[in-house]
């Protein structure tokens, strides 16, 4: 007769439930995207000291970790443990994503939350090991010493529109909040999907920001060897930096803040957003190659070229990328997506160590398939305490079907629990991952 095992969880597992949780002109200018809301007047003399002002401690300095929660485990309710999220919660991160999306959409701001994301993390300097010395994406950009740097000149407004964010999303790291914001606006502009992690530990103080110099100039002597000074420092190869470059399909350059670009053109003179600024290419809130195609021909005096994009079709090897892109969009999109999301871990400290991924749609949501022969042994299937129809095999692997699970002849699973408390994990949404953790036992 075959073997009948049998777990009987405790009560108080009906009431469990699913956790988890933003230069003045000067001869030095800086390689950015830039964008200034209409809204945006205040210097940053008005500001004063960002990391040590009442409103900039409440956004960004309190840091609330998630609550601690009660787990399952194979002994049935565990004892409390620690949560497994301690930087960033993943339920805030997905509302904060939603919220940047309806910013995107009123602000149309997309190109200064990009080069905030980025003059973050592309401080980083692989051969200083100390965190947060060796700088990346840690949030020190928030800190006045680092945003006076000539290279973030403007970026206070990007600050500013995220101060509602980080007043609303206590749980989120200023470091992921600007990643955030960066591979949201790519993708809401027509980019390709960003594989992004979270879960980065704040910079806590302005004594741990990076000394100035580290992010690239727009018009340096020599710019091929500039380009790769920079970004080889990084860890960030010629394809990489040539991808990464196409960014600049998005944005305009202010010649107040930058030292380059017209005070307007017939493109960017109506906005939308601050009118003005010269940008790169003609649709430049719309993420595509056309920066490539613009580059390449320079036909349009009102569509800018830097020092930095011009070397992009006359070094021989970011020649090689260049043309490549401006032939095919989809190998750009490609290769952006994942030099973005290297460049946006670059030196990072994760709270877990792995990461937290909160992609959403059908890849997140999707149950986890069954397969029977990794959860059993080849014994009978018996389900009690669910429903008189459902006792015999067939009734079992039609109910079973219904759910979208499939077990195969002579394999067990035995469920003895509550015909009440079974009912309440599916209204919630979490029949499979239980369904699947009780097989598990055996």
């Amino acid at each position: 007769m075959a073997e009948r095992l049998s777990l009987t969880l405790p009560p108080t597992m009906a009431a469990f439930t699913a956790s988890s949780r933003i230069l003045p002109a000067a001869s030095r200018a800086r390689v950015s995207l830039a964008y200034s809301p209409s809204s945006s007047s205040a210097s940053l003399s008005s500001l004063k000291c960002l990391g040590s002002t009442p409103l900039v401690s409440r956004l960004f300095l309190n840091q609330k970790r998630s609550p601690v929660v009660r787990v399952v485990s194979e002994r049935g309710l565990s004892a409390v443990a620690t949560p497994k999220c301690a930087a960033s919660d993943p339920d805030q991160l997905r509302s904060a994503r939603a919220d940047i999306k309806e910013l995107l959409k009123t602000n149309f701001c997309h190109p200064i939350l990009i080069r905030l994301g980025w003059h973050d993390a592309g401080t980083y300097n692989k051969n200083i090991q100390e965190w947060p010395q060796k700088g990346g994406a840690n949030g020190s950009l928030r800190f006045e010493v680092e945003l006076k740097h000539a290279a973030n000149a403007g970026l206070v407004n990007a600050l500013k529109l995220l101060q509602p964010l980080k007043d609303k999303y206590s749980g989120v790291t200023y470091a992921d909040l600007f990643q955030l914001a960066s591979a949201t606006a790519i993708e809401e502009a027509g980019g390709p999907k960003i594989p992004m992690k979270y879960g980065r530990v704040d910079a806590t103080g302005p004594t741990e920001c990076p000394e100035e110099g580290r992010l690239p100039d727009a018009g340096p002597p020599s710019p091929a060897d500039h380009l790769r000074d920079v970004f080889y420092r990084m860890g960030l190869n010629d394809k990489e930096i040539v991808a990464l470059s196409g960014a600049h399909t998005l944005g305009r350059s202010r010649p107040e803040r930058s030292g380059w670009g017209k005070p307007e053109t017939k493109y960017t003179k109506d906005g939308p957003g601050a009118p003005g600024g010269q940008s790169w290419t003609v649709q430049w809130l719309k993420f595509d190659n056309s920066y490539f195609k613009d580059i390449k021909e320079r036909r349009d005096e009102d569509l800018l070229v830097l020092p930095t994009d011009a070397v992009l079709f006359e070094d021989a090897s970011f020649k090689e990328y260049a043309e490549k892109y401006a032939e095919d969009q989809e190998t750009f999109f490609k290769d952006y997506a994942e030099a973005h999301a290297k460049l946006s871990n670059l030196g990072a400290k994760f709270d877990p160590p792995e990461g937290i991924v909160i992609n959403d749609g059908p890849s997140e949501s999707a149950p986890e398939k069954f397969v029977a022969a990794k959860y059993s042994s080849g014994k009978v299937i018996m389900m009690m305490n669910l429903h008189p129809n459902i006792l015999l095999f067939d009734g079992c692997q039609k109910f079973l079907a219904f759910f979208s699970l499939k077990i195969s002849d002579g394999e067990i699973i035995c469920l003895q629990f509550v015909h009440h408390l079974y009912f309440s994990w599916f209204a919630a949404g979490l029949r499979n991952k239980y369904l699947v953790f009780l097989c598990r036992v055996f």
